[in-house]
């Protein structure tokens, strides 16, 4: 036979209302909600140019041109192979960025406002199954990286565009994120540790 449910002690006014203050939070996972559908509208827009522009439409080349800021002495008649590789990381750079905002919504929601209840659905994420606020720290420091990776490489592929100056600071702040997760990493992995052998 089951032990009955123990019955829950109503707050006291003041600590109901510092509970209650989490969902203040609610308007900013609403509007990082908002700033998904602008992420989706612009990459449908760039992958529309993309497609028009494979056809032939030199407005859609000048549109891509302008907005990978792909500059060069020979003018662009048609889509070349570095075009190409630039619109396509442009596009991969919103999916990723796309991706560590689900995970703030989501992950965030979940840790620090109010339980989703998806155990048991056949969508839930897996990561979603473990998380709170160490481990959400850990994944998006990996996210932020790779996402610094895409631009960096987007920079070396149309280096000719950028100083030296810009070059080597954005290789130095790749190298400072890549630093700066290893650390998150470790720091976390020292608390787990030291948790584990306190039971």
């Amino acid at each position: 036979m089951s032990e009955p449910t123990p019955k829950l002690q109503p707050l006291r006014p003041i600590p109901r209302l510092i509970f209650a203050s989490r969902w203040l939070q609610l308007p900013l996972y609403l509007g990082l909600i908002a700033a998904q559908g602008v992420y989706v509208y612009h990459f449908l827009l760039e992958l529309l140019h993309l497609m028009q522009a494979a056809f032939g439409s030199q407005a859609a080349l000048a549109a891509l041109i302008e907005s990978i800021g792909y500059k060069t002495d020979v003018q662009i008649t048609h889509l070349n192979e570095t075009v190409i590789m630039l619109v396509l990381l442009a596009l991969i750079d919103v999916v990723m960025i796309s991706n560590l905002l689900i995970m703030v919504i989501v992950g965030g929601y979940e840790t620090f406002v109010s339980r989703i209840n998806l155990d048991g659905h056949p969508d839930q994420p897996e990561w979603l199954d473990h998380v709170n606020a160490s481990v959400l720290k850990v994944k998006l420091a990996m996210s932020i990286i790779g996402i610094s990776s895409i631009h960096l490489l987007k920079t070396f592929i149309n280096a000719d565009n950028y100083t030296d100056k810009v070059l080597i600071a954005q290789t130095v702040i790749h190298i400072t994120f890549l630093l700066s997760a290893i650390a998150i990493a470790y720091t976390d992995k020292l608390m787990t540790h030291t948790a584990d052998a306190s039971h």
